[in-house]
């Protein structure tokens, strides 16, 4: 169990270093994308060459999981847009939405009723955005992509819970990621087209760090997160996950000063997310105790 849970944290605490190393990439973010699915899917291969775990599946089986690679790169390009046109901590908290779109969608795709308590927290959470948004006009842009990023977020862990049960977590991060990889080959031409990008082979640095990214923070984190699952309960694994944006945020202080450039708006609305963050959890705490009590 200790183990599992150094899995878990561990694993968070990678995904937090991931606006960090976009910032240091120096890549236009359609581009840095491309490669990490590439390096990503690459290495994934080659584990699969191993473990023998992938499995080959049909056009048809393929499609679904393309599909939601399409949206996970999607996600990801919005994510390190927002860290380039505003700053890491800022495209933290936007990634934060994703609790509003989600209490939105996930009734949409479940057919369930929606709950109320939820949208109330998801609007608050919009509300310090807003504050943000409305304050420091210079990270707007980054606001945005934030929110577009937050989006897209919210869609394709919604998608994946109804392909879990029919494929093992290793077949579902190589066709997803190679599916992403495949739909960014269309996307990056169009994208680069209203973006321009001088520059498209990464230099040393950046691939030196594109590898990190991909080892460490995509493959590593995922396979980290998954294995603890087999001890922890899904409730706990999505609960400790809220502490992504802190770790992101505290790294981004240390890293780069972040903390000296942003004003009072920031932190006011940082401030009130954090607090509909811990209003949910514990919600979701009690419903599952009182689950546990019933049964």
């Amino acid at each position: 169990m200790k183990k599992a849970f150094f899995q878990l944290h561990l694993a968070i605490f990678l995904a937090g270093f991931t606006g960090v190393l976009g910032k240091l990439i120096t890549l236009n973010e359609s581009l840095l994308v491309w490669y990490r699915m590439l390096f990503s899917m690459l290495i994934l291969l080659g584990i699969a060459a191993f473990t023998k775990k992938v499995k080959l599946l049909s056009i048809k089986k393929m499609a679904p999981l393309i599909g939601i690679g399409g949206i996970i790169a999607l996600h990801w390009v919005f994510f390190y847009g927002s860290v380039k046109y505003a700053n890491i901590s800022v495209s933290l908290v936007c990634f934060s939405a994703i609790g509003f779109f989600t209490s939105l969608l996930d009734p949409l795709f479940s057919k369930r009723n929606i709950i109320i308590p939820e949208i109330i927290l998801g609007l608050l959470v919009m509300f310090g955005i807003y504050l943000i948004f409305h304050f420091d006009e210079q990270y707007r842009i980054g606001i945005l992509f934030g929110i577009i990023s937050s989006f897209f977020a919210s869609i394709f862990p919604i998608l994946n819970k109804k392909i879990l049960g029919n494929y093992d977590p290793d077949t579902i991060s190589f066709y997803e990621l190679g599916g992403g990889w495949f739909c960014l080959n269309f996307f990056v031409p169009v994208y680069l087209f209203f973006i321009p990008e001088v520059r498209l082979i990464p230099n040393s640095a950046d691939l030196f760090w594109l590898i990190i990214l991909s080892l460490f923070c995509t493959v590593l984190a995922f396979n980290m997160s998954v294995r603890s699952l087999k001890f922890i309960s899904p409730f706990t694994v999505n609960l400790s996950y809220n502490l992504e944006p802190i770790y992101g945020i505290l790294l981004a202080f240390l890293v780069y000063n972040e903390n000296k450039y942003l004003g009072y708006s920031f932190y006011l609305g940082f401030a009130i997310i954090f607090i509909t963050v811990v209003i949910q959890s514990w919600r979701v705490w009690k419903t599952e105790k009182s689950i546990k009590i019933a049964q």
